[in-house]
């Protein structure tokens, strides 16, 4: 017969090794989440931190006023070809 002041229940199907296996296999999926996590998160930060690069003209830097820098910027100059102007009405 069994003694009746014993507290185990014992179901047969898991030990106690097994339920420290699962808390274990549980805590350490949360950790690499958790890790990936931080990884994305300083990839972004450091990948987006709010500069822009301009590609202005190397002359224009040294002007004096923006109007003068625009005036000698080669890339707004009219065109020399006049013969494909269009016209519209």
């Amino acid at each position: 017969m069994s003694n009746p002041n014993s507290t185990t229940v014992s179901d047969g199907n898991t030990s106690p090794g097994n339920d420290i296996t699962i808390i274990a296999v549980v805590i350490a999926a949360v950790a690499f989440v958790l890790i990936c996590l931080l990884l994305v998160i300083l990839h972004y930060m450091f990948r987006h931190k709010g500069t822009y690069h301009t590609n202005e003209d190397k002359g224009t830097e040294f002007a004096e006023s923006a109007e003068e820098a625009l005036k000698n910027d080669p890339t707004l100059q009219e065109p020399g070809d006049e013969s494909k102007k269009e016209y519209f009405i």
